[in-house]
């Protein structure tokens, strides 16, 4: 489990600008990056495409790719960096993971659950944004990680 989930501006942008992308779907993403004294950094936002089949059950249901995943998962190891988990918009649900979430999710993971109704708190101080992990033991309620935004760790050349 990370100390906290730490964020740049331009992160946050780019993962605000996938989710909101798809709406009125739920939006998905992949964050990528180093480890460094404890925290997960977010050096890059992984666009991905909700595959949930059926297609009308994407307003309120999301499906990473696997192919999608691997490709992530390569392109991270390159640069010595991790996938930390993945990010998914409620357009109108709260920023807790659903039983949905809990049911589909392999534990122990990372999730970030954002609502593109709430990209202007961004700008008022606050992270649009929730992060949560979640134990692989059953029955556990997932656990708040903190989310902050930081400058780039020194050596992120953002390729």
């Amino acid at each position: 489990m990370p100390g906290a989930l730490v964020f740049g501006e331009q992160e946050l942008i780019v993962l605000g600008a996938v989710l909101a992308t798809a709406a009125p779907q739920e939006g998905c993403a992949l964050l990528l990056g180093p480890v460094l004294e404890g925290d997960w950094r977010v050096a890059a936002v992984w666009p991905c495409l909700n595959v949930w089949r059926p297609e009308h059950e994407r307003l309120r249901r999301f499906a990473l790719d696997p192919r999608e995943q691997l490709q992530a998962q390569r392109w991270a190891r390159q640069r010595g960096w991790q996938v930390h988990g993945a990010a998914h918009s409620h357009p109108e649900g709260p920023l807790v993971p659903s039983a949905t979430d809990r049911t589909l999710t392999v534990a122990p993971a990372l999730m970030v659950i954002s609502s593109p109704a709430l990209a202007p708190a961004l700008d008022a101080g606050a992270l649009p944004l929730r992060a949560w992990w979640l134990d692989q033991e059953p029955g556990v309620e997932p656990l708040p990680v903190a989310v902050r935004i930081g400058a780039p760790a020194s050596g992120d050349d953002g390729e």
